[in-house]
């Protein structure tokens, strides 16, 4: 390791290299604005887990509409293509990737067990506006099949409203009825699928949507579900885990959940669609304003707060986020816009040390990380595996203040001891000239030689294709990122620069810089 002495001199040297070839800190003349991205590299911040990106599965069926546009067609979990290449080699290419299984029509699906013929879901005038559906034990032997071959993590959203009753006001009345889900998770378990965890409850706390569970209640339920799982897995060495109430933020409600609970609950889940309808024709004046993505922070901030004050080991997830509920919007939800969105979000969840955030949906409606019908990757699926990839665990506290319409985050890199840091540009018109301050850093020594230099950095620069916000083929590095004819995810090859140089970004787009060379003390 290099002296104290050295360390020092290093430190100032990579500030003075960064600093000096920009005496300016603002825009100029030229569409130009230049700045300083500070990053503290002493302790982490925050922590998540190594698998943090996740996407969710749903049960809507191809009847599902929204705003007059039916965008689910067949990618319910009912029916879905398992033997398309394009799908299959998209969840490999993470390795692995947690899948949540759930939405609202969990809360009225069965698990048939037994061999009596299944009903699917179909329109009606009931709540949620379909009737009851079952999952046949075929099918779920299929699905097993397909993530065990992908190497899917899989979180399987469970029936509360099974034994209750639905009052006028939508108040759910009455006690779980776990019998249907203890022959599920005893089939389960009998079949040798590992299910990663449980989760009971769809969208159902504090006011509801379409139905609605006391806290008391709610806990009550947990409690039960933890003991069928302690008597199910008693003789396993590793237990899945159990989450819940997989519902939208209410301070007071998740208060009082949470402290009901009696540390029952490993995971306490709540889901984000901070954008509004899909429907709404302004959602990208949303998305580009950094006023309303900040908004957004207020929930992961306040539930890790409600967590540190109940002392307790649980741990904060969203388990659902599509931005804009009802579906999303095309051409919006699915295009390359949304990156600013999503990217945003999984920065500001991972600096409020939520462990996971997963993505609604997989594929299915409008946000989908893939195409509903060809199942190619749309921009989100790419800005997705870049983060899995690239972003580690240990969250590290970054600040871009001089320039309001750049996001900053960095981690310490998965795939080195070095960081990545995250950069997106919200600015139409102005390229961003980026210099880096890292404070407590060292470089790494090659062949026991000090390099008096900092090196080389990767650099990922997304882009949409042809400058336009709607499209849904993005650029990396200015190759469109295409599957082959094999249907394999293409490579993410970075440029290579030399670190010493500001990194320069684009209009409208992103960048993810990785410097594989930069020690800190949070990521020893």
């Amino acid at each position: 390791m290099v002296s104290l002495m050295n360390m020092l001199g290093i430190c100032f040297y990579i500030h003075l290299v960064f600093i000096i070839s920009r005496s300016t800190v603002g825009a100029n003349s030229e569409g130009l604005v230049e700045g300083i991205v500070v990053v503290n590299g002493t302790h982490p911040i925050a922590q998540t887990d190594e698998d943090f990106v996740c996407a969710t599965l749903d049960w809507w069926p191809p009847t599902k509409c929204d705003f007059g546009f039916c965008s689910w067609a067949n990618s319910s979990l009912l029916n879905l293509d398992l033997t398309n290449k394009i799908f299959i080699n998209a969840i490999k290419a993470f390795s692995p990737l947690k899948l949540r299984l759930g939405g609202t029509l969990q809360d009225k699906l069965k698990y048939h067990t037994n061999t009596h013929p299944c009903k699917q879901f179909a329109k009606n005038n009931e709540r949620f506006g379909f009737s009851e559906g079952c999952l046949s034990m075929s099918r779920w032997d299929q699905l097993n099949a397909f993530f065990n071959k992908t190497g899917a993590k899989v979180i399987f959203g469970l029936n509360v409203l099974n034994g209750k009753t639905i009052g006028i006001n939508g108040s759910a009345i009455g006690a779980w009825n776990s019998t249907n889900a203890k022959s599920f998770i005893s089939y389960t378990v009998n079949k040798g699928y590992i299910i990663h965890g449980w989760e009971l409850g769809n969208e159902l706390s504090g006011k509801g949507i379409g139905a609605s569970i006391s806290s008391d209640q709610y806990a009550k339920d947990i409690i039960s579900l933890q003991s069928l799982l302690a008597k199910t897995y008693k003789n396993f060495r590793v237990q899945p885990l159990l989450l819940g109430p997989g519902g939208f933020f209410d301070s007071k409600w998740f208060t009082d959940f949470i402290n009901k609970t009696n540390n029952s609950l490993q995971v306490v889940t709540h889901h984000i669609y901070n954008l509004g309808p899909g429907g709404d024709t302004h959602l990208i004046d949303k998305i580009l304003d950094p006023s309303h993505l900040s908004g957004g922070s207020q929930p992961f901030i306040a539930l890790n707060s409600i967590l540190k004050n109940a002392k307790s080991s649980t741990v904060a997830w969203v388990s659902e986020s599509g931005g804009a509920w009802s579906s999303g919007r095309h051409l919006v939800s699915d295009a390359f816009v949304f990156s600013f969105w999503y990217l945003d979000q999984l920065g500001m969840a991972s600096v409020s040390n939520t462990k996971t955030y997963c993505r609604q949906t997989l594929i299915g409606g409008n946000y989908g990380l893939l195409n509903t019908t060809t199942f190619v990757p749309n921009p989100d699926y790419y800005s997705a595996l870049l983060w899995h990839r690239l972003m580690g665990r240990n969250v590290l506290s970054t600040n871009m203040s001089t320039l309001t319409k750049i996001r900053a985050y960095s981690h310490c890199s998965k795939a080195s001891g070095g960081i990545t840091i995250l950069l997106i540009n919200l600015d139409r018109n102005n390229t961003a000239k980026l210099s880096f301050k890292i404070d407590n850093s060292t470089i790494k020594e090659t062949n026991d030689k000090i390099i008096h230099n900092t090196g080389t950095r990767e650099e990922y620069h997304l882009a949409a294709k042809d400058d336009d916000p709607h499209s849904q083929t993005v650029l990396l590095n200015g190759e469109a990122l295409m599957v082959n004819s094999l249907g394999e995810i293409p490579r993410l090859t970075p440029r290579v620069v030399n670190t010493s140089k500001p990194v320069t970004i684009a209009p409208f787009s992103i960048v993810f810089c990785h410097f594989p060379n930069i020690q800190v003390n949070a990521c020893r």
